[in-house]
């Protein structure tokens, strides 16, 4: 059983990804130390944000052929109760556009955007 969930992105600069994050989730992280950022994401989950360069080091140059920011590799969905504040603050802090908010197929109104790494964010809110 699992019984916690930490989404871990990698990312250039550890500082800049934590002010973006910071920014966007509206709150401070529960970890900040050198080689990891954590922010609670709801009452089971984290998202966790290492530097590539301990990535590299913990994994191997061999998995990074590309670097980072080649195509995106991963999509965070958050559920939200105002997607669209939260997609407006995501642009703001750095974030590029994909899709503005519309409501989507499977229930949600849902945006979605890139973070200065190149991750995807999606921001839902349900109809």
């Amino acid at each position: 059983m699992i019984k916690q969930n930490l989404i871990i992105f990698y990312v250039t600069d550890q500082k800049a990804a934590m002010l973006f994050y910071k920014s966007i989730l509206d709150s401070d992280p529960s970890l900040d130390v050198p080689g990891m950022t954590e922010f609670k994401i709801g009452s089971d989950s984290r998202l966790g944000l290492m530097p590539l360069a301990g990535a590299k080091k913990l994994l191997s140059e061999e998995w990074f052929p590309m670097g980072s920011k080649a195509f995106p590799m991963a999509e965070l969905y958050l559920s939200v109760d105002n997607a669209e504040g939260y997609l407006d603050r995501a642009i703001k802090g750095g974030a590029t556009l994909i899709q503005k908010v519309e409501n989507r197929d499977w229930g949600d109104r849902a945006g979605y955007c890139l973070d200065p790494d190149g991750h995807v964010l999606a921001f839902a809110e349900a109809l």
